[in-house]
């Protein structure tokens, strides 16, 4: 893939020398930018703009029209995988996700099955192609999925949920039932993750949202070992490149060593681990990437530029880090700040980088 016009993301991401710090942002293109929410209306309904490539495209574009990125990620969401096992989904205004049949007993979970690449979830290969056709080479496409974890958190719940009750009845009543689940999520997205390889993903991120809510007995057992399967079952070269995987546990900072012990490429950082800590507990074995609150990109562009060198600082010189958000940026952000936050990684990195 030597038509690559910016690697310096996959560069750091393999802890090879780059010129400056790669950027990006988690959730980059959505609803902060006024041009998202216009062809969002234009889409219709959310997941009508994930069915739509050439929509999907466009989207995926848009904050690289606005700012010097240093990768794409495709536009998707975590609920793809269990929406083709038929379980109903639909986002309700002020809601967010809803399942219409939620995963509540072993009968339930035994009807679960791995969906179709080709069919069933044919239009992410779709976006993830016509994406990479649009690109022309300029920068990296990031694939992504959830967890089986944070995936299984919606599927048992049924929607969104702020004390895990139901799932967590389950981790403890029923662990057989949850580890089923957990086991068919991993082979889905072992299969989702190496299809968007093969359409044309560049690197791949494990979102493990829910992972935090824990403890590092269960963390372990329910969530990281499903993770590290999938590491395992990944095609980690494609067209002539190594493809990094990324792994993201929020509110995963304690975990860290077991974490890159499952033989990713990265490790992605929330706000709540100071990256200097993190650089010394496991950065000769992964890159990291993160971490700034994205709770900054309210502040004066003054101050974001400040964090940005605060953050870049603790770091300090040589490769493996990858400027990012500590989680999404949110919605109500001026895209001005977010300008002004990618202005000075890409301003002030360059120094660590001689």
């Amino acid at each position: 893939m030597s038509e690559l016009q910016n690697d310096r993301f996959l560069r750091a991401l393999l802890k090879k020398p780059v010129d400056r710090t790669p950027v990006w942002m988690m959730r980059q293109a959505g609803r902060y930018l006024p041009e998202y929410k216009a062809t969002r209306k234009t889409a219709g309904s959310f997941m009508d703009l994930c069915r739509n490539k050439e929509l999907a495209s466009e989207v995926t574009l848009q904050p690289l029209e606005r700012f010097p990125l240093d990768a794409a990620i495709l536009f998707s969401d975590i609920l793809t995988i269990p929406d083709a096992m038929g379980l109903g989904l639909r986002f309700e205004t002020g809601e967010g996700p809803v399942f219409d049949k939620p995963i509540r007993s072993m009968a339930d979970a035994k009807k679960l099955f791995v969906p179709d690449m080709g069919s069933d979830l044919g239009y992410v290969m779709d976006a993830v192609s016509t994406i990479r056709k649009d690109l022309k080479g300029s920068v990296p496409l990031i694939g992504f999925s959830g967890s089986p974890w944070t995936l299984a958190t919606y599927m048992v719940e049924g929607s969104s949920s702020k004390t895990y009750a139901i799932i967590k009845a389950m981790m403890f009543d029923q662990p057989k039932t949850l580890h089923h689940i957990l086991d068919v999520l991993a082979d889905s997205v072992i299969a989702y993750l190496n299809a968007q390889i093969e359409a044309g993903a560049q690197a791949v991120q494990i979102f493990d949202t829910w992972g935090g809510v824990l403890t590092p007995r269960d963390y372990k057992e329910f969530s990281l070992n499903y993770m590290h399967k999938i590491v395992n079952g990944l095609k980690r070269e494609h067209d002539g490149r190594k493809v990094p995987v990324i792994l993201f546990t929020k509110g995963g900072g304690q975990w860290l060593e077991a974490m890159a012990a499952t033989g990713c490429d990265a490790l992605g950082l929330d706000w709540t681990t100071d990256i200097d800590d993190a650089r010394a507990r496991v950065g000769d074995k992964v890159a990291l990437q993160g971490n700034m609150d994205p709770s900054i990109l309210y502040a004066s562009p003054e101050r974001i530029r400040e964090e940005v060198g605060t953050i870049l600082a603790k770091y300090g010189k040589g490769s493996g880090h990858v400027f990012n958000l500590g989680h999404g940026i949110h919605p109500e952000v001026n895209p001005e700040h977010a300008g002004a936050f990618i202005k000075a990684v890409t301003e002030l990195s360059g120094q660590y980088h001689k």
